[in-house]
């Protein structure tokens, strides 16, 4: 008795075109995540992950790895074109994790700063003594 074959088709890949890449720039990493414009992240990098450990992983040039990583990911994946940056955070890898994405071949269409400011909220801690 022969049974009937069945083929799944595979999953249509999604065309995004346009997105909007978060920087995260801490002082010992950056995270470079990349949404649609509803916020659905579709693909990120980390300097961790590109393959930096310890106090390498804060440097400009690490940043600059995970994001043409972040980059070429989204526009092989999903076909991305353009994004809007939103930099949050004080760390060394803010401006070469964007200057990277542009050099990728993704074109920038605004650069926003969204680092959160308290107005007087929290205390901070309290000074490091070296």
């Amino acid at each position: 008795m022969a049974t009937a074959t069945t083929t799944r088709s595979r999953k249509g890949r999604r065309i995004v075109t346009d997105g909007v890449a978060h920087v995260h720039a801490s002082f010992n990493n950056t995270i470079i995540t990349i949404t649609d414009r509803q916020g659905n992240a579709l693909c990120w990098a980390t300097a961790g992950g590109s393959g930096y450990r310890g106090s390498r992983k804060s440097t400009p040039f690490a940043a600059q790895v995970a994001s043409e990583r972040a980059a070429n990911s989204a526009m092989e994946q999903y076909g991305m074109k353009s994004v809007d940056v939103f930099v949050k955070g004080p760390g060394p890898g803010r401006e070469s994790a964007v200057r990277a994405m542009n050099a990728a071949g993704l074109k920038i269409n605004s650069i926003s700063d969204v680092t959160p400011i308290p107005h007087n909220g929290c205390r901070p801690p309290k000074r490091r003594r070296v």
